[in-house]
């Protein structure tokens, strides 16, 4: 029986394919072998604290948006033109970075130095075309990175302070016994010190972070809008955090301290992060009913 002829550039794609299915599983165990130990120790450290909480939840969201942005590379065609020379300095750039973060024991370096990396072997592969259509994913990634103690103590101290602030003139005008020395309110029979946790700090960059990914998978037109919308979170952030004080200052007050401190503590903070993500999608229903903010991109389904 007669062979079948086969075109030479079928053939070419044909061999090469194992190669470079082979070099992608190469890629991918190199990158787990570097990364999943400062991931594995961040969960055991950092993460687990109230103050890094938001860790888990911007990386899980930054591996869904990069597989959501390739999706959208791939369904729109972006031309492949890899950029070697600018790939491979970001690239050891980025290598540089993690070796000095995990040498050191620098969290910033070693885990912030993963931006990089992807950055890099998207050029390296790629080219700036795909880089510019996936640009906010790896931008959304620097949210999962630890800020050092003394940035986030200058930052946490003046949101420590305006919350204990607001939490007493609240508790006030509801007519409840309070008092307050810096941070630390005196409710009736119980003090709650204003803890890290409860400033703000961490709900504001995940509320910012989620915010800003709400708002660049909804792809509205108006840069106007957008920058509205980013600003609101700030104080949509502060309104929830300083809620969510007083709530806890209402629960210990008539259920006891052993109540506020557990798992109504918790229970408070996720319910108040989901309102808070509520307000932002009803502060964009409003802005969407203003002349003008309304607008999509083309192309993209009301």
């Amino acid at each position: 029986m007669a062979g079948v002829a086969m075109d030479p550039v079928q053939v070419s794609v044909a061999e090469r394919l194992p190669a470079r299915l082979a070099g992608w599983l190469l890629l991918g165990c190199a990158l787990a072998v570097a990364y999943v130990p400062v991931f594995a120790e961040l969960f055991r450290t950092l993460w687990a604290t109230d103050q890094n909480a938001h860790g888990p939840i911007v990386l899980a969201v930054s591996l869904w948006f990069l597989w959501f942005k390739a999706r959208q590379v791939q369904a729109e065609r972006v031309p492949v033109s890899p950029a070697p020379v600018a790939g491979w300095l970001v690239l050891l750039g980025g290598v540089a970075l993690y070796v000095v973060g995990r040498s050191q024991d620098i969290h910033l370096f070693e885990t912030g130095s993963l931006v990089p990396v992807l950055v890099g072997l998207t050029l390296l592969f790629f080219g700036s075309r795909v880089l510019r259509a996936m640009w906010f994913a790896f931008f959304f990634m620097c949210f999962m990175v630890p800020l050092p103690g003394s940035i986030v103590d200058v930052l946490t101290q003046p949101m420590k302070l305006a919350v204990s602030w607001g939490a007493q003139h609240l508790l006030h005008a509801l007519d409840y016994p309070v008092g307050r020395s810096g941070v630390v309110l005196t409710v009736g029979q119980y003090q709650l010190l204003v803890a890290d946790a409860c400033a703000g700090l961490n709900s504001l960059f995940t509320l910012e972070a989620l915010g800003l990914l709400y708002m660049n998978v909804m792809r509205h037109e108006s840069v106007t809008r957008n920058a509205i919308l980013a600003t609101l979170i700030v104080p949509i952030s502060f309104c929830s955090n300083l809620v969510r004080v007083v709530v806890l200052a209402l629960i210990t007050y008539h259920l006891g301290d052993a109540a506020g401190q557990g798992f109504l503590h918790g229970f408070s903070g996720m319910v108040l992060f989901i309102t808070a993500l509520l307000l932002i999608m009803a502060v964009d229903g409003v802005l969407h009913k203003v002349s003008g903010l309304g607008r999509r991109r083309p192309g993209v389904a009301s």
